[in-house]
C-alpha cells in the first residue's frame, strides 16, 4: 500500500476540523490500486475515510464511544465509481452522442452536452451537426480557448485542456490554489432541541434538505443517508439525469418543486426551517436570486448546517463558471498529465470522475463535523468547497504507485439482499467503511426523481 493515504487522511481531517490534530488509527485494508497516473484509489480511500472519522468523532463527543474504523481500499476505489449492479436490466448511457473531446487548431477541448440547453447551447457556437464527425470537422477550425470562450458565453459547459503548468500560471488556477480546502465560517447559534444521537444510526431523524444535482452532492446526501439522515431531495419540475439517479438517490425521499411558483416557495420555506442540514450545488448566488441568501436561510433556520459547492472556486473570475468533474481535469493538468502519462495521443481522465465523489465525501464530513459542532456550542455551519480545490488536492498527493490491479469483482462485493429499486432489482457494492456497532444501511432503494410529497418523514 503506498504510505500516501495516511498523509492524505490526516491533512483533509485537520481541514474538515478547522485546527490541526491527529487522526485517530484506521485500518486500511485491501489490495491494488486503479490504474492511472494519480493515486486515485489512496486519495478515494482517504476522503472515504474522513466521513469514518466524522461519525467517529460525533459517537466521541456525544456517547463516549471511540469505535474502531476500516476502510476496504478496493471498496472504495469501487464506490468511486458504480456501486449498483442491475439484475436484467441497463443503465442508461453516461454520455451524450455529442459529449466528448475534440481536436482544435491547437490542442484539443472537452464539449460537456449532457443537459439538453448545454447541448444547444454548443450547437449554436459550431453550428448544428448531424453527427460526431461533422461535429469534429467543425471544431478543428477553433483555437480551442476560444472556442471553451465561447460556448461558456452561450450558456454551455466546455473546457480546453491545459497542462498543469498552464494551469498554474492561469488567473482562476492561481486564484484556486490560493484557497482552502473547505472554506468554513460559523453560523448563528441555536442548540438542537428535537433530535439525538444514537449509535447503530448516529444520524437518525437528522433532517438534510439536498438540492443538488450530477454528481458530487448527490454523493454527499447518500453518504449521510447511509447512517440515518433523513434525506428529503428537491428537484425542478423538469430536471432529469438519467444516468447516475439510480446510482445516487439510494436512501432518499425525492420531491420536485418550482421556486419561481409562490405556492411552491412557501413550501420550501417550510421545509427549510424544519431542516437541520442544507446541500446545495447551485452556482454561487443562484440561490441568492432565487430570493435563498445565506442571510435568509440563517433567518429560516438558526443554528443551519449549510455546505455547498461548485465547480472552479470561490474566488477568481471563473467563480460563477458552470462546470463538472471531468472539465476541471480538462482544465486543471488532470487530463494532460495522464496523456503524457501513458503516451497517448489523446487526453486521457482519471478512470473515475474522482473529483465528483471525493468532494461530496468531503462535503459529507462538513456536515458531520457541523453536526458535532453544533451539540457542542449549539453554532451552525456555513462551509463551501469546490471541484477544482479538490483537484489539487489530488495533484499535490504525489505520483501514482506502482500499477497493481484491484482484484476481480465476486459475489462477495455486492449486499447480502436485493435492492429493488424503481427500474428493477440490483445489488449494491459493499460500503467501504466499517464503523464497530455503526453500519452503513440505508433505508430506502434507489428511487425516481419526483416520487415523493415535499414532506419531512
Amino acid at each position: 500500500m503506498n504510505a500516501c493515504v495516511e498523509t492524505l487522511t490526516q491533512g483533509i481531517w485537520s481541514a474538515i476540523r478547522g485546527e490541526t490534530g491527529t487522526a485517530e488509527e484506521i485500518s486500511f485494508i485491501g489490495k491494488g490500486e486503479l490504474s492511472s497516473a494519480f493515486p486515485v484509489t489512496d486519495f478515494a480511500s482517504a476522503v472515504i475515510a474522513t466521513t469514518g472519522l466524522a461519525i467517529s468523532d460525533l459517537l466521541m463527543a456525544t456517547l463516549d464511544l471511540r469505535p474502531t474504523l476500516t476502510i476496504d481500499r478496493r471498496l472504495a476505489s469501487l464506490w468511486f465509481g458504480m456501486s449498483i449492479r442491475p439484475i436484467g436490466w441497463k443503465l442508461p448511457p453516461v454520455w451524450d452522442a455529442f459529449a466528448g473531446d475534440y481536436r482544435t487548431r491547437d490542442g484539443w477541448i472537452k464539449l460537456h452536452t449532457n443537459a439538453p440547453h448545454h447541448r444547444a447551447a454548443a450547437m449554436r457556437v459550431v453550428g448544428q451537426h448531424p453527427d460526431l464527425t461533422a461535429m469534429a470537422d467543425a471544431v478543428k477550425s477553433w483555437l480551442a480557448t476560444e472556442l471553451e470562450t465561447a460556448i461558456v458565453g452561450e450558456g454551455g459547459c466546455a473546457a480546453a485542456m491545459r497542462s498543469a503548468a498552464e494551469w498554474g500560471v492561469h488567473d482562476q488556477g492561481r486564484a484556486v490554489a490560493s484557497e482552502p480546502l473547505a472554506h468554513r465560517a460559523i453560523g448563528n447559534s441555536a442548540p438542537f432541541k428535537d433530535w439525538s444521537v444514537t449509535r447503530e444510526r448516529p444520524l437518525k431523524g437528522l433532517r438534510v434538505l439536498d438540492l443538488t444535482r450530477v454528481l458530487a452532492g448527490p454523493v454527499t446526501t447518500r453518504l449521510l443517508a447511509a447512517f440515518g439522515a433523513d434525506v428529503l431531495r428537491i428537484d425542478p419540475p423538469d430536471w432529469d439525469e438519467p444516468a447516475v439517479v439510480q446510482e445516487v438517490t439510494l436512501g432518499k425521499r425525492c420531491a420536485r418543486l418550482d421556486l419561481h411558483s409562490a405556492e411552491n416557495r412557501k413550501m420550501f420555506e417550510e421545509l427549510l426551517s424544519q431542516a437541520h442540514v442544507l446541500v446545495h450545488g447551485y452556482r454561487p448566488t443562484a440561490l441568492d436570486r432565487l430570493g435563498f441568501d445565506a442571510a435568509t436561510r440563517r433567518a429560516l433556520s438558526p443554528g443551519l448546517i449549510d455546505v455547498s459547492l461548485d465547480a472552479y472556486g470561490w474566488t477568481g473570475l471563473w467563480a460563477s463558471r458552470r462546470g463538472f468533474d471531468s472539465l476541471v481535469q480538462m482544465s486543471s493538468g488532470i487530463a494532460d498529465a495522464g496523456m503524457k502519462w501513458r503516451k497517448a495521443d489523446l487526453p486521457v481522465p482519471l478512470p473515475v470522475q474522482a473529483l465528483d465523489h471525493a468532494t461530496g465525501y468531503l462535503m459529507a464530513a462538513l456536515a458531520i463535523r457541523g453536526v458535532t459542532q453544533r451539540l457542542r456550542n449549539g453554532d451552525g455551519l456555513e462551509a463551501r468547497v469546490s471541484l477544482a480545490r479538490t483537484a489539487k488536492l489530488l495533484m499535490d498527493a504525489g505520483d501514482a504507485p506502482d500499477p497493481s490491479e484491484l482484484a476481480p469483482e465476486t459475489a462477495a462485493d455486492h449486499s447480502l439482499t436485493i435492492e429493488k429499486t424503481a427500474w428493477g432489482d440490483a445489488r449494491r457494492v459493499r460500503p467501504p467503511i466499517h464503523i464497530d456497532g455503526t453500519p452503513m444501511s440505508w433505508d430506502y432503494p434507489a428511487n425516481q426523481l419526483g416520487s415523493d410529497k415535499p414532506a419531512w418523514r
